[in-house]
């Protein structure tokens, strides 16, 4: 990678009198080789620990009850990167619980969580390709702050990224008439089969080229970071979208955008690669670890609920549900498990006395309840 230039700058006008350079990033499909040792050593660890953060996504039983959680806070995470202030107790929420001055926030958050389910769906039948981040794209700015910027449509303007205006930016993408050709490139490169490159490199690779592209007008950074559990399910690193890498680049953020920076400013592509992989070692190590306190939370659960006699099929079945939405009424138990009011109402009060269940709205009448000690794991 030391003969990498990852493009140029070209002199571009806004009208007559406004001259701006946009940053025209060099094609991508071509061979790439590491040529420091460290990163090589590190992409070792990061395979290793996605497998074994694989392995849990393969053992643990009705794991696809725990995924929406793991969903929910990836959701939170990169949306959390472009300004929206929504927590995952929020999330958990119907909207009319929402505070009407954070529901627009709550809605994007929504979005990505439907577009992730969607797009993980959609796979199955249509590999990564500009098609299907146009059609996630399409769900994510659904009805959201982002509607009118051209929802699942590649630009055909010029945008820019930071700075009141195009004169006064951080960064200025490649001019809207490159973007086709550059999206081709880039596209081509994933299904290369000739290249002899590690997953992981060019999945870091290719983050940062869509990242530099930034092919829509909004909504660029979170279907870029949607892309990499994308990709690591399609190449089978994962069966589960399970690596919630947004926290990571939440938690280093400013470090996030300098190293993107440091690519084009001084094509330092392999400086981005390796804080990429460690980026993966340590959200790998993290969501190890956090389904074991899953694991071990379940069996604390359970023990609980044999107590219950003939209950326990049914408080089972609601504990179930309970892992992929922790924050219940009373209403929407009885829905869930097709029995009624007062069937549901008496398991909720079940749960709440053996500490499983906690209400958590002080009300009288349309209580919440939460499975607070599950919810706190993903927490930030």
């Amino acid at each position: 990678m030391k003969n990498f230039t990852a493009g140029t700058y070209q002199t571009m006008y806004a009208g007559k009198e406004t001259e701006y350079k946009s940053f025209l990033p060099s094609p991508i499909n071509r061979p790439f080789i590491a040529s420091d040792q460290s990163t090589i050593i590190l992409l070792e660890e990061a395979t290793r620990l996605l497998g074994e953060l694989n392995a849990y996504s393969r053992l643990v039983p009705d794991i696809d009850y725990f995924i929406q959680m793991h969903v929910k806070s990836e959701a939170v995470s990169s949306s959390r990167i472009e300004g929206t202030r929504t927590e995952i107790d929020e999330v958990l929420l119907p909207e009319d619980e929402i505070d009407p001055e954070r529901r627009d926030d709550w809605r994007e958050v929504k979005n990505y969580i439907n577009a992730m389910n969607w797009s993980v769906e959609e796979q199955k039948t249509l590999p990564v390709s500009v098609r299907l981040i146009k059609e996630t794209h399409a769900r994510l700015l659904v009805s959201v702050r982002g509607k009118h910027k051209m929802p699942g449509e590649i630009r055909t303007s010029q945008n820019w990224i930071g700075g009141s205006s195009i004169r006064t930016a951080h960064f200025v993408p490649p001019h809207h008439e490159k973007v086709a050709e550059l999206l081709s490139d880039w596209e081509r490169f994933w299904h290369n089969s000739s290249l002899n490159i590690p997953v992981l490199i060019k999945i870091a690779i290719m983050h940062y080229q869509f990242e530099t592209i930034h092919p829509f007008l909004d909504g660029n950074g979170r279907i870029g970071r949607l892309l990499i559990a994308l990709q690591l399910i399609e190449r089978g690193f994962l069966s589960k979208p399970v690596l919630y890498i947004s926290d990571y680049f939440e938690e280093y953020r400013q470090s996030y955008y300098e190293m993107l920076d440091e690519v084009r400013q001084k094509d330092n592509l392999e400086g981005w690669i390796r804080f990429f992989l460690e980026g993966v070692v340590m959200t790998s190590n993290k969501g190890k670890q956090k389904f074991e306190n899953i694991i071990t939370l379940r069996e604390q659960y359970d023990n609980k609920i044999a107590t219950l006699g003939r209950k326990v099929p049914r408080a089972r079945q609601l504990l179930l549900h309970l892992f992929s939405q922790p924050i219940v009424s009373v209403n929407s138990v009885s829905e869930v498990l097709s029995i009624s009011f007062k069937a549901g109402s008496d398991l909720v009060a079940d749960l709440t006395r053996l500490g499983i269940l906690q209400e958590k709205t002080g009300y009288s009448r349309n209580r919440l309840f939460e499975m607070k000690d599950y919810v706190t794991l993903f927490r930030k």
